[in-house]
């Protein structure tokens, strides 16, 4: 699991210009099975996406194909995150996830 923070850089500006192919983006990654939840970071510092079901190098391409990235309008961190407890309604989080209980 990972947890991707996209931090508004100095090409804050650019974010309107690109807003379409950034949303389109994001329901792709929905569409695929790979985002879980996405939001803002507050107070208007960028935004967040928890992600699963992908290696890191393959979230890394993911992530580097939005355009808020390719365009710099945003700076990338994906955090691995390995679950180790989790609510009945995230259990399917802990799957392979070593000494991970529900």
């Amino acid at each position: 699991m990972f947890i991707v923070l996209l931090r508004f850089s100095r090409n804050v500006g650019r974010a309107g210009e690109l807003m379409a192919g950034h949303n389109a983006w994001l329901r792709r990654g929905f569409a695929e099975g790979v985002f879980l939840l996405a939001g803002s970071l507050q107070p208007k510092l960028g935004g967040a996406i928890l992600a699963h079901a992908a290696t890191l190098p393959e979230l890394r391409a993911r992530v580097d194909e939005d355009p808020f990235v390719a365009e710099r309008v945003v700076e990338a961190e994906i955090l691995p995150v390995a679950p180790g407890k989790a609510d009945e309604r995230l259990a399917f989080l802990l799957d392979g996830a070593p000494g991970a209980e529900r």
